[in-house]
Parts: C-alpha cells; structure tokens; sequence
C-alpha cells in the first residue's frame, strides 16, 4: 500500500511538471529564438542527465537498443520541444493544452501497431470522436479553418507518440528513466552547435521569469519529470498511474490562466472534456 501510494506520489508530481511545460514555453519564447528554447533545454538537461549516468554506472545501450534511443531522441529530445517552442509562438497555452489531450491517444495507437495487436472497433471510434473534437475547436478559434501551426502541434503529438511508444517497449529492456537519459545525452551533442550560434550579448538583458522558464524546462520538464513519471509507474504499476495523464490537459488550461492571463473558455473546457473520455476509453478498449 505504501508502494502504491509513492507511486500515485510520484506520477501526479510528473504531470504536474509535465502540465507547467507550455506555459513555460509560451514565456520563454517571447524572449529567446525557437532554437534556443527548443534545442536549448536538451543542452541543460544533458548534463543532470549526464551526471547521474556517470555516477550511478549505468550500462550504455548496445547498437540495437541505441537505434530505439535515436527513435526517443527525435521525438521527445528533438522535434516535440522545437515544434512545441514554434507554435507556442502565436497559440494561446489552453489551445496546445486541447490539442495535446490527444497524445495518450497517439501513444497507445503506436504501441499496438509496433506490437502487432489489432485494435477493435471501439478504439477507431473513440480516436475518431476526440480528432474530431479536436479539429472542431481548433477550426473554431481559426475562424473556420485550420491554422498552419496546428499541423505543427497536431505533428508534434505523432512524434512524440511515437517516441513514447519506443520508450516504452525500451524500458523493458534497460530500465525507465535510463532511456530518456540516454536519449538526452545521445542528441545533446547535434543540438549544441546550433544553440550556441543562436546565443547573444542582448540574452543578458533578458528579464529573470524567461531564464526561470528556460531553466525550468531543461531541468524539470526535459528530465526531472520524466524521473518522477516513470519512477511512479514503476512503483504504482503502469495501468494504474498512466490515468493520471487524464489530468494534464486541465493542469495545462489552469496553468495558463495562472501564469500567462489566458482565459478559459466554456468551449475549451467541454472539448477537453470531450477528449479526455474518449481517450480513456480508446486506451480501454479491447484488442
């Protein structure tokens, strides 16, 4: 019981963490390049990660798990921040927050393609029920039509559920949190050079809350939080903590009320809501 309890503990701390991520996003772009906010989390976040692989010893992964790690980098390491810190841009947080109610969803559906499972007829109806309401707002708040960053965002919730189903089937093998470790520490050194052709002089003048976000993102949300979310899935068991994921997308709209000034909106709550219940019963749905 006790195990159970550290483990709920635990991944609700990841959500938490995982859900203040747009927002910080959102602030620190206003303020840094894309490259600087997407690519330079990684930069940070490579030396914690880097630091507790030398200390603890940990194997590296041999040439056939390195090519999953590759998979995890591209996704989560690479394209989700740099999509991510693009789009935060111009969409308000509780717009991404609605779109990204869709990532467990995605998650699952590569999980059961790259296993090789069929999904029935209840799962493609509920995918079908949360894109759609997804679509719907999104073409709401474009006026009728979707706008060219959505496809960013809606691009950047496939690579990452793709990336998470990678991580997923490799923790199997090498351990949770060692798998975004490794990927942190694989795909910092392509993203270092750019990072530092992006930094500046003028970076000094920026104001303390965009280095407060910046930082946050490389410790906690490119890493710490991944500690907490698969250390809680390794205590409370997989099934169990990955509901709390549920909550994120209202965390999210919460956050950005808080931090950012957002307001929220009844259609935003609804189609959230919308979402939410059709990708829990996507993720319960038989195979």
């Amino acid at each position: 019981m006790e195990q159970e309890k550290m483990g709920l503990l635990l991944g609700l701390t990841g959500v938490i963490c995982f859900s203040l991520t747009l927002p910080a996003t959102g602030i620190a772009v206003e303020f840094f390049s894309t490259t600087i906010v997407g690519l330079g989390r990684t930069v940070i976040a490579s030396i914690l990660a880097g630091v507790i692989l030398l200390v603890r010893k940990e194997k590296a992964p041999d040439l056939k798990q390195l090519k999953g790690i590759f998979i995890v980098a591209a996704g989560a390491v690479l394209g989700f921040p740099l999509l991510t810190s693009w789009v935060m841009k111009t969409l308000p947080v509780s717009h991404g927050a609605v779109e990204l109610a869709l990532l467990p969803l995605a998650t699952a559906g590569f999980a059961l393609f790259r296993a090789g499972e069929s999904p029935s007829l209840k799962f493609w109806i509920a995918s079908f029920i949360g894109s759609g309401a997804v679509i719907a707002y999104a073409m709401h708040l474009g006026l009728g039509k979707l706008q060219f960053e959505d496809a960013g965002l809606f691009a950047a919730i496939l690579i990452l559920g793709l990336s998470y189903a990678e991580g997923g089937k490799l923790s199997r093998e090498m351990g949770s949190w060692q798998v975004i470790a490794w990927a942190i520490v694989v795909g910092a050194p392509f993203f270092m050079i750019p990072v530092a052709r992006e930094m500046s002089v003028e970076m000094l003048s920026v104001p303390w809350q965009a280095w407060v976000s910046l930082l946050y993102l490389g410790v906690v949300s490119q890493f710490l939080a991944y500690v907490a979310w698969y250390g809680g899935m390794a205590a409370g068991g997989i099934a169990r903590i990955s509901q709390l994921q549920y909550l994120q997308p209202f965390l999210m709209i919460g956050f950005a009320a808080l931090f950012l000034g957002e307001s929220i909106t009844a259609v935003t709550v609804l189609t959230a809501l919308i979402v939410v219940i059709s990708v829990f019963f996507g993720r319960k749905a038989a195979v």
